[in-house]
């Protein structure tokens, strides 16, 4: 048996947040019956099951509904640390659109770089507005650490809007944390 997550996002520019079916809420409620009840039968593809999820109106606000089949290519967890590589990186951050994105970039055999991954998974389950990645800079990932303009490890990269904003050298905890607030703040 497979779950479906929905997301319900108003597209109209309201500052109202995204609700999931498995709420209470009565407009996620009706808008997810009724994206079963108006839609042709059972879909046998995911292609036609996305299409028939798309925009809603109810009472004068219009919602974009999107299945959690709707979701393409390397994704990150809210509240874990995400693996990427050269390939899976761009496309996670292009997708947190504009969520602040902090990359750990380190080598299995640093040190410093161990004893600060505890620290930064617990980060990434404290601040669940933004998206926490962690990139090997090993022989596989050297293009894409040397685009970042890596120079020792570990170094901490906050990205916004696809941009690197901040950054930071070394295993500094407190460092790492301000730079974080200061991202998510402005």
């Amino acid at each position: 048996m497979s779950l479906i997550q929905f997301s319900i996002t108003p597209t109209t520019p309201r500052s109202s947040p995204s609700f999931s079916s498995s709420q209470a809420h009565p407009i996620a409620a009706a808008i997810a019956k009724d994206s079963f009840t108006n839609s042709s039968p059972k879909p046998s593809s995911r292609s036609s099951f996305s299409r028939s999820l798309k925009v809603f109106k109810r009472n004068d606000c219009a919602f974009t509904v999107r299945s959690s089949l709707d979701t393409v290519g390397p994704t990150a967890t809210v509240g874990q640390v995400t693996e990427v590589n050269k390939d899976t990186f761009w496309p996670i951050v292009k997708s947190a659109g504009a969520k602040a994105v902090v990359l750990d970039m380190y080598t299995q055999w640093c040190g410093p770089c161990k004893v600060i991954a505890p620290k930064f998974q617990e980060l990434s389950e404290k601040y669940l507005d933004v998206v926490f990645l962690k990139l090997d800079c090993n022989q596989e990932n050297k293009p894409l650490a040397k685009e970042l303009g890596i120079k020792v490890v570990p170094t901490f990269k906050i990205l916004k809007d696809s941009k690197v904003v901040k950054e930071v050298t070394g295993a500094k905890y407190d460092d790492l944390v301000a730079a974080i607030e200061a991202v998510r703040s402005s």
